[in-house]
């Protein structure tokens, strides 16, 4: 009897004891003695350890620091060095507050112009009216370099802006799992057609440099407004607006090639800087020529008439060449334009003589 008691004492006791044990079990303060126990270490300049446990900054200081890119110990890769990388924000900012939200102005405004011009000015028609005799003006060659440039830059330049713009454009009007599909298959299309460009660059530069470098008539050119804002304005082959449009393709398509192979396959790129560079550099050349190819399309299709004629036959109406490419006529005829908008062409050689001279030049 007596074990019995005493098991059911030590019983009760237990009971009583087990409550408290959860109290004693979450305490967490460190014994006094705690301070002199840490470990001390030396990280560059600064003393880290029991009674400096942050170094010599503060956390509202190790923040600034982060925000800022400050390098710190590196752990792997060329970045590894930076917790935060502070260009990355910057390089976003530009490209959502200035690429992206002035690009869709940006055209739009020239789109606005180039009608606004329409409705003013009107379509260039020809003042003598077409004689029914033509002169060659560009080969089978380079219109095909022409149209194959044309061909690529029309599909580089609608999937590029889907990607640019689609999200504040697209998806408001068609929903974020459509444009995923669509934004999918500009990516990809985009990526397999961009070495072309570089391939119908080349071409286009060989084809098209001879006689578009500028001379002393350009500038008469524009000081008459190319004829807009006075008499007729001398030109040769190309007149001023030519050649400015294939510096332009050259100067800007070289940079697009160059930041487009890069953003294509980026290990290319040394850092990480150098792509958002990319992005931002390509973003813009993008936007000037898209803005000048309208205009040059205008020009060339609508906006004036007998114009495309020499990018689809290859010949132009001997009136048209008198009157826009008077200079280019006389070197190539031989014949002396007395008065390119008058009447009438009664001089004006037959279409296979005039056509075996053109041919003859070019070659």
């Amino acid at each position: 009897m007596d074990l019995q008691k005493l098991i059911a004492a030590m019983f009760l006791f237990a009971l009583m004891v087990m409550p408290l044990a959860p109290l004693q079990a979450q305490s967490v303060r460190p014994p006094a003695n705690a301070v002199n126990q840490g470990i001390n270490e030396q990280i560059g300049d600064e003393q880290i350890g029991t009674s400096n446990t942050l170094g010599t900054n503060s956390r509202s200081d190790y923040w600034r620091d982060l925000r800022q890119g400050r390098d710190g110990l590196a752990t792997s890769g060329q970045t590894g060095s930076k917790l935060i990388q502070a260009q990355g924000e910057q390089w976003r900012n530009i490209r959502k507050l200035y690429i992206i939200k002035y690009s869709g102005w940006v055209l739009a405004t020239v789109i606005v112009m180039i009608a606004l011009f329409y409705l003013i000015r009107g379509r260039i028609l020809l003042k003598a009216g077409r004689s029914g005799k033509t002169i060659t003006r560009f080969s089978l060659p380079h219109r095909t370099a022409h149209w194959f440039m044309a061909s690529i830059f029309i599909l580089l330049s609608i999937s590029g802006l889907i990607l640019l713009l689609g999200r504040t454009v697209l998806v408001p009007v068609i929903g974020k799992s459509t444009y995923s599909i669509f934004a999918s298959a500009a990516m990809q299309g985009h990526n397999l057609f961009g070495p072309l460009f570089i391939v119908a660059l080349v071409w286009l530069i060989f084809m098209f440099i001879r006689g578009n470098f500028f001379k002393m008539v350009d500038l008469k050119w524009i000081l008459k407004g190319g004829g807009l804002l006075g008499p007729h304005a001398s030109a040769g082959h190309y007149n001023f607006g030519e050649k400015g449009w294939f510096w332009l393709v050259v100067v800007a398509g070289l940079i697009m090639a160059i930041s487009g192979m890069i953003l294509e396959f980026p290990w290319l790129a040394e850092n990480l800087q150098l792509l958002q560079i990319s992005i931002i550099v390509h973003a813009i050349g993008a936007i000037a020529l898209i803005s000048a190819a309208l205009g040059h399309i205008y020009i060339g299709t609508l906006g004036m008439e007998g114009a495309l004629d020499s990018m689809t036959t290859g010949d132009v109406d001997v009136v048209w060449a008198k009157e826009h490419h008077d200079l280019w006529y006389e070197e190539v005829t031989g014949q002396k334009v007395a008065n390119p908008e008058a009447e009438g062409d009664q001089s004006a050689p037959d279409r296979a003589q005039v056509s075996v001279q053109s041919q003859i030049t070019e070659t």
